[in-house]
């Protein structure tokens, strides 16, 4: 076996990274991963090592720079044509250096094109699924590749910035999951990963077995076929698959925080959805002390394993919302984050279910899937309505709270904080960097996929216009039951408790034919005020779907029922 060295550095070690550079790119990195909510990142060392500078600043300092870019994929393409490999090994830096090159328009070269036809492409020990990288690298989106295979890597306890990967509705990509603990930085060795157990038997041996047959079938015809790591032969379109995971917290450990409608909430959905044509066996829910953020998280994954385009995907949840100061570079708060608040939520990050942790299940779906993510709650804090139970946002403890708040000197009070704007190039209209960033375009908002969204609006279109096809992580229809500084309280139908808004919205659902996103919405809105509640609905989502009908089916109430249930011939008595 023939084995060849591609060797980067002497582009890298052109670009001299400072102390403070490394210090940046090490909070950049260290930041935007996953379960960063609430934490106050410890500060790095002050001997930065040349690993350290390699492992962040060279990082940071590429993905900032298309010249630096340019240089490196030149390089890549080049030895591709050159050699045209039937692996390539990727480990750290080199697999965002090799992404890039394969991942762009340069790789449709023809010459190109067909030399990574036939290649193996092995990521290990890699950033690309970084938030940070991700969004200032691909738009927000890990793209497919035209490789014969990409097979990722990932070892949970490598913390050189690394991240593990979904690219869901792709037949050419998987993810091996290759733990190893060792101590420093021996959990990112390059060896590690190429050695595991996991590796060799679900890589190399699967590699032996293939180039053996390979060797077989010179010099005779070839049998069509498919193995695992050829591209599968075209089959008929699947039928559309349907799923729902519905949360409901009603019993909060804290007797101040209990709500009394959402298990209801759950329950109606449930009903409505059935109506509208899901099978029992299609929906799972999540309730109390059941509900918490593993038990969330968990069904989030089942929500979205193996989607692919056309499938119907349902997330509602009923219970408590609480926003969140979270601490910034200089070690002070910088934005908010709203999250839903589980039965197990204390304020940390591991107990909270935000955007940033439910993200990676959304954002790399298939565009064409249906994903709709309900939310009955608020993030205002909590109040109480006269007649009608509690609003369904908690307060945060007065330790969490001086985070968002200074100290007014010439007003001698305290006032709201300023905060950093996530993305103030993210749109030329302010109403919709308002409904992605909040008011203060510094709030990390559910279902948006905020910290991937970094993008300036022109350099966006540029790039989408130049691919000609969507890009950026997938946005779902997303519908709110309240206004982003409102309340969402709970409504009495007569001695039975729901959301006010759910009850409403599954009215509609169950009684309203082939209707809109949008009228669905506008609808629930007007119901509410004409019941005086002071809250009205959000939608956000793609254009398109907003306009669309709802995809599955509506206004099934009021038909003719089913026959022959069980039960319907037994005379019903009393007494």
């Amino acid at each position: 076996m023939d084995f060849r060295f591609l060797t980067y550095d002497p582009i890298f070690e052109r670009t001299d990274i400072s102390f403070a550079e490394t210090l940046g790119a090490f909070w950049k990195l260290a930041r935007s991963g996953l379960g960063g909510l609430f934490r106050q990142p410890r500060s790095p060392v002050s001997n930065i090592s040349d690993r350290l500078r390699w492992t962040a600043g060279y990082v940071v300092a590429w993905v900032e720079d298309e010249q630096f870019q340019q240089e490196t994929r030149a390089l890549v393409l080049d030895t591709l044509r050159d050699y045209k490999p039937d692996i390539v090994l990727a480990h750290s830096l080199g697999s965002l250096v090799t992404y890039n090159a394969f991942s762009h328009a340069d790789a449709g070269e023809s010459e190109a094109a067909k030399a990574l036809a036939s290649t193996h492409y092995v990521t290990f020990g890699s950033q690309i699924g970084n938030p940070f990288v991700l969004g200032n690298l691909t738009y927000g989106r890990v793209q497919r590749l035209a490789v014969r295979h990409w097979h990722h890597l990932y070892n949970e306890h490598d913390d050189v910035f690394t991240a593990p990967l979904k690219v869901q509705g792709v037949d050419n990509f998987n993810q091996l999951l290759t733990p190893f603990d060792l101590p420093g930085f021996g959990d990112h060795d390059a060896a590690g990963y190429l050695t595991h157990a996991v590796t060799q038997t679900s890589f190399w041996t699967p590699m032996v077995d293939l180039a053996a047959r390979q060797s077989r079938a010179v010099g005779r015809k070839a049998v069509a076929g498919v193995n695992r790591w050829n591209r599968s032969l075209p089959t008929a379109a699947p039928s559309t698959r349907r799923k729902a995971v519905l949360i409901g917290i009603d019993d909060y450990p804290d007797p101040a925080n209990r709500l009394s409608g959402c298990v209801n909430d759950v329950f109606a959905m449930s009903a409505t959805l059935q109506d509208c044509g899901f099978e029992p066996e299609q929906i799972r829910v999540c309730l109390n002390e059941r509900a918490t953020a593993d038990g969330i998280i968990s069904r989030l994954e089942w929500l979205v394993d193996g989607a692919q385009p056309g499938d119907q995907l349902v997330f509602f949840y009923s219970g408590h919302g609480a926003r969140v100061p979270e601490y910034g570079q200089q070690e002070e708060p910088d934005r908010l984050t709203e999250t839903l608040v589980p039965y197990d939520f204390d304020w940390t990050p591991e107990h909270g279910v935000s955007d940033e942790q439910i993200n990676s299940f959304y954002a790399q779906l298939p565009y064409e899937t249906h994903l709709l993510m309900i939310f009955d709650c608020c993030h205002s804090g909590s109040m109480h309505r006269d007649g009608a139970g509690r609003a369904r946002g908690i307060t945060p403890p007065d330790d969490i709270r001086h985070r968002q708040l200074r100290w007014n000197r010439e007003a001698e009070m305290w006032v709201e904080r300023d905060f950093t704007p996530l993305n103030k190039a993210f749109s030329s209209q302010a109403a919709k960097r308002q409904a992605f960033f909040g008011s203060n375009l510094a709030t990390v908002r559910l279902g948006r996929a905020a910290l991937l969204r970094v993008n300036d609006q022109k350099s966006y279109d540029r790039a989408k216009k130049a691919r000609g096809a969507p890009i950026g992580p997938f946005l779902p229809v997303i519908i709110e039951a309240c206004g982003e500084e409102q309340y969402s309280y709970e409504y009495r139908h007569g001695a039975t408790s729901y959301g006010a808004f759910t009850f409403c919205l599954t009215s509609i659902l169950r009684k309203e034919k082939n209707i809109t996103f949008q009228k669905l919405v506008q609808l629930a809105t007007e119901r509410l005020e004409r019941l005086g509640y002071n809250q009205k609905p959000q939608i956000l989502g793609p254009a398109i779907d907003l306009d669309a009908k709802v995809p599955f089916e509506t206004g099934r109430v009021g038909q003719p029922p089913a026959r022959n249930l069980p039960g319907s011939a037994t005379p019903r008595t009393s007494g």
